[in-house]
C-alpha cells in the first residue's frame, strides 16, 4: 500500500516537473505583438491609440511597445538611429505581428525596410493617404487617419461673417502639419475660401501668429506637437484673453486653445488595428483585410473661450457639443 502511495506521489511529482518544464515552452510559443509608435507617451493622440490597442489585445498576446519619439526629435540622424533600434528589437524579439502608428513609422520603417517582408504589419494613424508609401503590400494593412475637415470647414464658413480676408491655418512646423495644411487648403478652396498658413516652431511665434489671425474670417488650429517649448496653461489663458474670432480644430488636445472642435477619436484607430492584428494571428493574411479610414468624430465647445469672443453660435450647436473647460 505504501509502495502504491509512493508510486502515485512519484507520478504526480513527475507530472508536476513536466508541467514546470513545459511552462517556458508555452510562454515562448505565445504570440508576440509589438506596437511601434512614431511619437511618445504623453502625446494625447498616441496615448489614445495605445489605450485602444491595449484594451483590445488584453490577454491575447504578449505586448511590447517601442516609442520612436520623432515628434520631439526631428533631425535625420536621430531618425536613422531610432529606426535601427526598432529593427534591432524586431530581429531579436521576432514578433508575430507589428502594429505601427502614424506616418514616420510607416515611411521610415515599413516602407524603407519591410516592404513585402514575411513579418505582417498593421498601420494606423497615417494621415490622409497611403499613396506616397506604396501601400498596400502583401504583408501590410491598416487604417488611414482622415479628419472631418469638410463638416468642420462648412460649419466655420456658415458661422463666421463673410469677408475678403479668408482664413488662416496655424500649426507646428512638422511634416504631419504640412500634410494636414495641404488637405485643409484644398477643402477650403472647394468652399470658395482662401486658406493661408503659418507653421511655427516656438511658443512666441505661435502667439504672434494667433494675434495676427484675429483679422481673418476664422482660424483653423493644427497641432502644437513639435513646438517643444509649448506651455499649455499659459497659452490657454492667452487664447481666452485674445481669441475674438471663430477658431476650429480637428484635435481634441487643442481644445484648451480653440472654440470649436471636430475631432478624430484615436481609440478607434488602436481598436481597429488590434482587431486586424488578432485576425492575422488567427490566420487571415493581411492582404485579405481591406485598408479603411476612420468613421467617428466628436463635436466640442470651449465654453470660456466662446463666452469671451465676439462669436455667436446657434443654440442647437452649443447644446449638442461636448463641453470642455480650457484647462490643459
Amino acid at each position: 500500500m505504501r509502495l502504491n502511495n509512493y508510486s502515485s506521489a512519484g507520478a504526480w511529482i513527475s507530472a508536476l516537473w513536466l508541467l514546470i518544464l513545459l511552462i517556458p515552452l508555452a510562454v515562448l510559443s505565445a504570440d508576440r505583438c509589438l506596437y511601434i509608435s512614431s511619437y511618445h507617451q504623453g502625446y494625447a493622440w498616441s496615448d489614445g491609440v495605445e489605450r485602444g490597442i491595449r484594451n483590445t489585445l488584453a490577454g491575447r498576446c504578449e505586448l511590447r511597445q517601442f516609442d520612436m519619439d520623432t515628434k520631439r526629435n526631428k533631425d535625420a540622424a536621430y531618425m536613422k538611429y531610432i529606426v535601427n533600434k526598432a529593427i534591432q528589437l524586431i530581429d531579436e524579439w521576432q514578433p508575430n505581428i507589428i502594429i505601427t502608428s502614424d506616418d514616420n513609422a510607416a515611411k521610415h520603417l515599413i516602407q524603407a525596410h519591410y516592404k513585402e517582408a514575411k513579418t505582417p504589419f498593421v498601420f494606423c494613424g497615417v494621415n490622409w493617404t497611403i499613396t506616397e508609401y506604396g501601400f498596400p503590400y502583401s504583408n501590410v494593412t491598416g487604417i488611414i487617419e482622415v479628419a472631418p475637415i469638410k463638416p468642420m470647414l462648412e460649419q466655420a464658413v456658415n458661422l463666421s461673417p463673410p469677408g475678403s480676408a479668408g482664413a488662416i491655418y496655424i500649426g507646428a512646423n512638422t511634416l504631419t502639419e504640412k500634410k494636414n495644411y495641404t488637405h485643409m487648403q484644398t477643402a477650403a478652396a472647394d468652399l470658395g475660401i482662401t486658406l493661408e498658413e503659418k507653421l511655427v516652431s516656438s511658443m512666441e511665434d505661435w502667439k504672434s501668429a494667433y494675434l495676427d489671425a484675429q483679422k481673418y474670417r476664422f482660424i483653423v488650429l493644427g497641432s502644437h506637437s513639435g513646438i517643444n517649448d509649448w506651455d499649455a496653461k499659459q497659452l490657454a489663458k492667452f487664447a481666452q484673453e485674445n481669441g475674438h474670432v471663430l477658431s476650429v480644430t480637428n484635435h481634441d488636445w487643442m481644445m484648451p486653445f480653440t472654440m470649436l472642435g471636430f475631432t478624430k477619436i484615436p481609440e478607434e484607430h488602436g481598436e481597429w488595428a488590434a482587431k486586424a492584428a488578432i485576425a492575422i494571428l488567427n490566420g487571415t493574411p493581411p492582404s485579405d483585410i481591406p485598408i479603411v479610414s476612420n468613421r467617428k468624430w466628436d463635436l466640442w465647445l470651449n465654453q470660456s473661450l466662446y463666452k469671451n469672443s465676439d462669436v455667436r453660435l446657434p443654440r442647437k450647436l452649443t447644446r449638442k457639443a461636448k463641453k470642455v473647460v480650457p484647462e490643459p
